[in-house]
């Protein structure tokens, strides 16, 4: 039978107790063969994450000061969970060699990736599991490219050999033996890496929260979790701010055809959020899947009459801003105008030169920058299909008091984006959620 790969996240290994939680959760089905580690989480909000002192121990090393609190911390940490497994393990010995690393060549991919070896080292003691190092299977290149294809090939073959394992998330390696991280939350990467390297039949997302739900509910109280999700309607929220899962984590799952669980540790019987590549029969009539959003936007707006003559005046604006390695989010266009949406901390930081040269090569007859933006996607498989929804969309808006500043839908009919300013992002999204509940 195909097996089930298992990531179980920080918070999820943050210490003894949940070690026995993760055992008894891997216990209750034998498909649970391959696992992915993470490092160590916050054990509660006063707490630091175990990477983010591995950081720490970086910086104090690379600047040729102690690191020995930090590492102090970290060695406690690890020490105390071994102690309350019962665990026979040398964390004198691991821990001497990465002090010894951080001393002679400080490098900040291998310093923050021994949260997870560690861990996963002590995972499968405690399950009695063989020990699968990431470094001999994710594969980057010398300059931190990642190597999907090699990695797969090397990762099936490693995975064939042993019944049960293993594997801690978050980076891998080049030919050298270099270690190279994917960026923070990584190890959702590394799950859905084993899972199409397996053959999987689930990708299973272990967390502290049961699934995904219909918006924040810092800004909506108890807003509801979402049963199921496609992976397109998950790459759009994700974009927007819904964070249960890292982006990448999807490609190498949709790929292959694999459902990803996202689920809680905590409360194991809560069937969480299946995320697949189409809604079951009973869910395929929804519209509306979730509301997601963030600040921190900006807008390019540029005006030429006859622009729509100019052949390639749009590549040209674009080209412009990748120049300045600024990437554009949303593109709305009009006959003779043109926005461009970009993160404004990335743009704000050669906001000057992208200027001047969008003025030198496009001699726009108006050129203006709009600040302070958010945006919210309203995100929904049935939106396509469903009359409607765009009204009642804006009518929640107008409803709420917040004057639309950009309004952009996807030729998939998807999702609807709506620009608004800042100050009114939570207003808009209440005013939304209120609408489509």
């Amino acid at each position: 039978m195909q097996p089930i790969v298992a990531k179980f996240g920080g918070s999820s290994l943050a210490d003894a107790g949940q070690f026995r939680k993760v055992r008894d959760i891997v216990l209750a089905n034998a498909g649970r063969r391959y696992l992915v580690a993470s490092a160590p989480g916050r054990r509660d909000s006063a707490d630091q994450k175990v990477t983010d002192l591995l950081y720490r121990c970086h910086d104090l090393a690379a600047a040729g000061q102690d690191f020995s609190d930090p590492f102090n911390q970290i060695r406690e940490r690890f020490a105390e969970i071994i102690r309350d497994l019962g665990l026979t393990f040398d964390l004198d010995g691991a821990l001497s060699q990465i002090a010894q690393k951080l001393k002679s060549a400080p490098e900040r991919d291998y310093a923050a990736s021994r949260g997870e070896y560690l861990n996963a080292r002590l995972l499968a003691a405690y399950l009695g599991y063989d020990f699968l190092d990431a470094a001999d299977a994710v594969r980057f290149t010398p300059d931190g490219r990642f190597l999907a294809e090699e990695t797969n090939a090397r990762l099936s073959d490693a995975l064939s050999r042993v019944e049960r394992a293993v594997i801690p998330g978050f980076y891998g390696a080049d030919a050298a033996g270099t270690i190279h991280t994917f960026s923070r939350g990584g190890s959702d990467v590394t799950g859905a890496l084993a899972a199409r390297a397996a053959g999987a039949r689930l990708y299973e997302n272990w967390t502290d929260v049961s699934g995904m739900l219909f918006t924040d509910p810092r800004i909506v109280p108890d807003p509801g979790t979402i049963r199921h999700i496609t992976y397109r309607e998950l790459r759009e929220l994700s974009y927007m701010g819904a964070s249960v899962l890292h982006e990448d984590a999807v490609f190498p799952v949709r790929a292959a055809g694999i459902p990803i669980n996202i689920r809680n540790t905590n409360r194991p019987d809560d069937p969480g959020t299946m995320i697949s590549h189409d809604l079951p029969a009973a869910e395929a009539q929804r519209v509306v899947t979730g509301v997601a959003g963030r600040k921190g936007f900006a807008a390019v707006q540029v005006e030429l009459s006859l622009m729509n003559n100019e052949v390639g005046f749009g590549a040209r604006l674009l080209n412009i801003l990748a120049a300045h390695g600024v990437p554009f989010e949303h593109c709305p266009t009009g006959i003779d105008t043109i926005s461009v949406v970009v993160d404004a901390e990335s743009f704000n930081a050669c906001r000057s030169a992208v200027l001047r040269q969008i003025e030198l090569q496009l001699h726009p007859d108006h050129l203006s920058v709009e600040e302070g933006l958010a945006m919210i996607a309203v995100v929904g498989h049935g939106m396509g299909g469903a009359k409607g929804v765009a009204a009642r969309v804006f009518s929640a808006v107008a409803d709420a008091g917040v004057n639309i500043r950009m309004i952009d839908q996807g030729s998939s009919e998807l999702n609807i984006i709506i620009g608004v300013d800042e100050a009114d992002y939570e207003n808009a999204v209440r005013g939304i959620c209120r609408a489509l509940g």
